[in-house]
């Protein structure tokens, strides 16, 4: 097969990462996953927006992130789920770039909003009264915002350089979705310069925000070193705890999968590389946001509380109205 790049949008590509078609079981293994990540990124984001206490920069931050993990499995997870079912594993060229467009800028947006995230809690906890005025509305919604922008037309260049490189022979690639080593490995002549502009985005995208946490993490760490009550130093570890988890998952396959030099690449690691980060991590996101966060729990435990409150009280007035109306009518000039 011979591409001459971005005009060729007619060429596709057939996606070999599953062994057997159909496979009901991983079916339903995917579309489970796909549905614990939906319901529970959608429920961080409703518990954070409906309790008054929530609404802090920590939490705004948090409702991006979901947000993110909702966007991120839904750009690969609809089409393995499709793949897994149908003869047709096809995606046609521009299909490709752009499902790798969109899943490299939701991943470097999660990157900088990771690191964004990191230096909240620095400011929370090493200038605890400067925070409103450190982390004030206008600041926070920019921070997230330049977050959101700062890969925008970056990843356009990256992808148009990728996929303006010749492809030769096979246009099977061998993974659930189209990455970037995987395509990679289909593209013939001298890709030396593309590869080094793949790694220095890598590195811009995963590296520098992955630096910038680290530095926010010992400045945190030494702080609460310095506490004088154990009591105190829990309490204020345990509120980074759940965003350290977070941050290994996510940073410890994305530096797995794209720092890696192309020689060491196997297509069964990258495999199951790319589950972690794309079908596993935004699955366990919410729960560790919930299950480690007392705020979160507590919000949702008084969501809960009221709501079924509010339904004993609609079933109590029913049951209190119900039997004046019994054996009663009212005529139409009652009820006009």
């Amino acid at each position: 097969m011979s591409m001459g790049g971005l005009l060729e949008y007619k060429i596709k590509f057939v996606m070999v990462g599953f062994a057997t078609h159909p496979d009901w079981g991983l079916f339903v293994v995917f579309l489970s996953c796909y549905l614990i990540a939906l319901t529970g990124n959608l429920l961080i984001i409703f518990v954070t927006m409906a309790d008054a206490a929530l609404h802090t920069p920590m939490y705004f931050f948090l409702r991006n992130l979901s947000f993110l993990e909702i966007s991120y499995t839904s750009v690969t997870l609809p089409k393995i789920l499709a793949n897994l079912l149908s003869e047709d594993r096809t995606i046609s060229f521009l299909g490709c770039a752009t499902q790798m467009y969109f899943l490299l800028f939701l991943g470097g947006t999660e990157c900088y909003l990771l690191a964004v995230m990191a230096y909240d809690r620095y400011v929370a906890i090493c200038h605890p009264l400067h925070y409103p005025v450190l982390m004030n509305r206008r600041v926070y919604i920019g921070l997230a915002a330049a977050s959101w922008l700062t890969n925008l037309l970056v990843l356009m260049g990256h992808i148009a350089a990728i996929f303006t490189l010749p492809f030769c022979g096979s246009n099977e690639i061998n993974h659930f979705f189209c990455d970037v080593p995987p395509v990679m490995k289909l593209a013939c002549g001298d890709t030396h310069r593309t590869e080094i502009a793949i790694l220095l985005v890598a590195l811009f995208f995963v590296l520098l925000p992955f630096t910038l946490i680290l530095a926010s993490y010992v400045r945190i760490i030494s702080t609460i070193l310095k506490m004088a009550s154990a009591e105190g130093r829990q309490k204020t570890f345990s509120t980074c705890s759940s965003h350290l988890l977070v941050v290994t998952l996510f940073y410890g396959t994305a530096c797995t999968m794209y720092l890696k030099p192309k020689s060491s690449h196997s297509p069964n690691s990258d495999k199951l590389i790319a589950l972690l980060y794309s079908v596993v991590t935004p699955m366990l996101n919410p729960i560790i946001y919930s299950l480690r966060n007392k705020e979160v729990t507590g919000a949702l435990r008084r969501l809960t509380e009221k709501n079924v409150l509010r339904i004993n009280q609609s079933i109590t007035i029913d049951r209190l109205v119900a039997p004046g109306l019994r054996g009663s009518r009212i005529s139409p000039i009652e009820f006009n």
